[in-house]
């Protein structure tokens, strides 16, 4: 954002409309693909509740008794009420503290945790639009952040095209150092790489490069899971469990190191056969079309 005192006009009136307060709406851009289950008794097929046990007596707990504590030492608890967690955030608000712009490529992967789409509402319409036209000319993104259920996270407000979309991300405290997972970066020439493999393999790259379509992709398993529930129902098997199947033990490649190289030069093989294959065609067909 400009400095005020640096320009006037159109400059100073960016920085206004930065500065001061667009009301929008968030809504989650995500939803869970896991099925709503409930827990039965296998005797009778009733639904079986979750009750909240005293470890040290065996007695339901009602919601009313209970308290959230820390454990600061093994055993010792510091219990905390809906007041500690309220003065823990004073300014906490609604609003999306926006403190700084950064670019959108420098934020690692890693970071990026849940998507929210920022629709304006009434009156916000020409800062939305300002803003979002903004970033997305720059490919910059606004870092800011905000307190949703009780807690704070920070994120970054970006344009996805027609909308703003606010991410919110980890802090760097809660990832974990890769010292913790002893990987060590062995040099190509250490780890016994050859050169032509490396070819051979930004070859295959190459070859296997398509534009990004996420609608290619499905949760297969949710998909052919409830397949299976309406085939049950269907058949009436509403009340009967699947007998459990014997893993196959034997083909398991888990515990196999597999020849990267033999991969590589088989999927390249087979590849350019199909390319031959399909331009013998082609070339088949325009003959007999001339003919």
């Amino acid at each position: 954002c400009y400095p005020l005192a640096h320009g006037t006009g159109y400059m100073e009136r960016r920085c206004l409309i930065w500065a001061g307060v667009l009301p929008v709406e968030m809504h989650s851009a995500a939803r869970s693909s896991a099925l709503d289950l409930t827990l039965l008794d296998s005797r009778d097929f009733a639904p079986v509740g979750y009750q909240r046990i005293n470890k040290r007596t065996g007695k339901v707990v009602e919601w009313g008794d209970i308290v959230k504590g820390y454990e600061y030492k093994k055993g010792e608890y510091v219990a905390l009420s809906e007041e500690d967690f309220r003065q823990a955030n004073v300014k906490a608000s609604q609003t999306i503290e926006i403190t700084s712009f950064t670019s959108a490529a420098d934020i690692a992967p890693e970071y990026y945790e849940n998507p929210y789409y920022l629709v304006p509402t009434k009156g916000g319409e020409k800062g939305y639009a300002l803003l979002r036209e903004t970033l997305l000319r720059t490919g910059k993104v606004a870092v800011g952040s905000i307190v949703m259920r009780g807690r704070q996270h920070f994120g970054v407000i970006g344009a996805d095209k027609p909308v703003l979309l606010f991410n919110t991300l980890r802090f760097a405290a809660e990832l974990r150092s890769l010292a913790d997972l002893e990987v060590v970066a062995r040099a190509l020439k250490a780890a016994n790489v050859a050169p032509k493999e490396v070819a051979m393999a930004e070859k295959l790259l190459e070859e296997m490069s398509a534009p990004w379509r996420p609608d290619k992709y499905h949760d297969t398993y949710r998909e052919d899971l409830m397949r299976r529930i309406k085939e049950k129902v269907r058949k009436h098997q509403t009340h009967v469990l699947t007998p459990t199947e014997k893993t196959p033990t034997e083909g398991n490649q888990s515990a196999q190191v597999i020849d990267l190289m033999s991969v590589l030069k088989k999927s390249l093989e087979s590849r350019s056969a199909g390319a031959k294959s399909a331009a013998t065609s082609r070339s088949s067909s325009g003959r007999r079309r001339r003919s």
